[in-house]
């Protein structure tokens, strides 16, 4: 014959069908008209095609190592050559992009979707853990036809248009010849096959909408904004497909009394002026219990006192954060003759009724500055 196949792709003669493939493919890359649209190029790239047609089919191959013309009636797909339906377009597609134009039917069964939910906590709760019990509208199975979709009794048919394929195929004509594609069915969706007879309380779609009841354990040391995925809790899928996911997103309601630092918490005591010159006790209602608070003599506003360990649990770690107190030393602001009298004459015992005053750059106490932090977050 005057064209020899096996030197149009550079494969010897006992090349296998993986080698012959991957030649082609090979070829089929450099020598395409869209990366080389001269027509010496083209003619070459019709001459690889058709070299590949035939070494790719056994039969046609047989016929070609004995000599037949394997094209001629009755010597495989008939007269198929570059420009017939037997163009292998899907090893193209192979070619440049690594896969074949052909799907296959789609199963009805898809995951569901994830759902979110929010949930607001206490800070004991979030310092400590709960358990919740959260009502959830969500897609169940349907109880009726156990996700098929199907009335009882029924069954999916196979589709009569596609045959089961899921996908009908379609000769066009381009500059190549003849190329068949393919693409989903439309009487079937690309499923393969048609519900007849659909179920009557999911309108066939496998699944109905309900109200469940889902028992919840938060761990202990979660703040405001973190997610808690509960993997399967979600909306069953269409089809009876397997449920998404169900994330909590933890709400924390403000604390009358503590402000949250990551696991440490704060609070202001305010005390007068005398208490913080004298010293004195006060009692601070705590997350575990009221707990007396020791005031040393001569305490400034200002000062911070810590309560170590009395802060929320770290999140999956042993141990807490602390529980800073932030003092604030009130002044008096209206004075009977009596009080005035009696701090005139402290202020004269002390040589304080003119002081001078001390100076020093502007400071801020350190919880003005952590509530700044708060706000611009």
């Amino acid at each position: 014959m005057a064209n020899d196949y096996y030197a149009t792709l550079g494969v010897r003669r006992d090349a296998s069908a993986d080698e012959v493939k991957k030649a082609y493919r090979r070829l089929a890359r450099e020598l395409h008209p869209d990366v080389n649209p001269d027509p010496e190029t083209q003619e070459k790239f019709k001459e690889i095609t058709q070299a590949y047609e035939v070494l790719s089919d056994p039969k046609k191959r047989e016929m070609y190592d004995l000599g037949a013309d394997p094209f001629a009636p009755g010597g495989g797909a008939g007269a198929g050559g570059f420009g017939g339906a037997g163009f292998p377009f899907s090893d193209i597609m192979d070619a440049f992009f690594g896969t074949s134009t052909s799907r296959g039917p789609r199963s009805r069964a898809r995951r569901g979707r994830n759902a979110t939910l929010r949930v607001e906590l206490d800070l004991a709760e979030t310092a400590f853990g709960t358990t919740r019990e959260l009502s959830i509208d969500t897609a169940v199975a349907c109880a009726t036809c156990e996700g098929s979709g199907c009335a009882p009794g029924t069954h999916p048919e196979t589709c009569e248009t596609c045959h089961g394929r899921g996908e009908v195929q379609q000769v066009q004509r381009s500059f190549l010849g003849q190329v068949m594609t393919a693409r989903p069915c439309p009487a079937c969706g690309g499923f393969g096959s048609v519900i007849r007879n659909p179920c009557a309380e999911c309108s066939g779609d496998g699944r109905v909408r309900t109200r469940r009841t889902v028992k919840v354990k938060i761990p202990a040391g979660v703040e405001n904004g973190i997610h808690i995925q509960l993997a399967g809790e979600g909306e069953v899928g269409p089809g009876g497909g397997p449920p998404g996911d169900l994330f909590l997103e933890i709400v924390e309601k403000p604390h009358p009394i503590f402000e949250r630092e990551g696991d440490d918490l704060h609070c202001t005591v305010e005390i007068p002026m005398t208490a913080a010159a004298l010293g004195t006790s006060v009692t601070v209602e705590t997350l575990d219990a009221a707990e007396p608070v020791d005031i040393k003599p001569g305490t400034q506003s200002g000062q911070v006192i810590t309560l170590y360990g009395r802060g929320v649990r770290h999140l999956n770690e042993s141990g807490r954060g602390d529980l800073m107190i932030h003092v604030n030393v009130e002044t008096p602001g209206k004075l009977d003759e009596e009080q005035e009298e009696l701090l005139r004459r402290l202020a004269k015992l002390r040589g304080e009724e003119r002081p001078p005053g001390k100076f020093a750059p502007g400071q801020r106490g350190m919880f003005s500055r952590l509530r700044d932090v708060f706000n611009q977050h």
